[in-house]
């Protein structure tokens, strides 16, 4: 039974999960994949690009973001998926060897007008690196199912 519901996310919360270390075999694997760039590949064609050598894709960093939000709190919570993101920036390269972290904070909540039995959290993930740098923003709302009750 899932312990996080609607009710559990509080405005100005904020929550670390990971850290996860990034290596090179997975950049490279995840870019001949899904993101076949240059600058994902190979370190020679990466060091003339604007990246200045291998990083990962951003792509790949919202999939890791992804998993690592998962392990931490989703999968142990009402969530219903959510309905797009609002915004994803790129700050900063991720390189192989980086042990990332996310940096999750609640920025809103409110109950669904139309569908009593849920809510939507709004969220700013950060992936940050070993030193604290952002790398990525996530700027995205969420549902969760609402305790037994609480829509009545």
């Amino acid at each position: 039974m899932p312990k996080l519901h609607w009710e559990d996310f509080q405005p100005g919360a904020v929550a670390i999960y990971g850290p996860r270390l990034v290596t090179r075999e997975e950049i490279i694997a995840f870019a001949a994949e899904f993101d076949p760039q240059p600058m994902h590949l190979d370190e020679a064609a990466a060091s003339n690009t604007l990246l200045g050598g291998l990083g990962a894709s951003g792509w790949h960093s919202c999939c890791l973001l992804m998993k690592m939000i998962a392990d931490g709190f989703l999968l142990d919570s009402t969530s219903m998926g959510g309905p797009g993101v609002e915004e994803v920036r790129w700050l900063k390269p991720l390189r192989p060897g980086t042990r990332i972290r996310i940096r999750s904070t609640v920025v809103d909540k409110r109950a669904s007008n139309s569908r009593p039995e849920m809510g939507l959290v709004k969220f700013m993930f950060e992936v940050l690196d070993d030193a604290d740098v952002t790398l990525t923003t996530l700027s995205t709302t969420l549902m969760f199912g609402r305790q037994r009750g609480a829509a009545s």
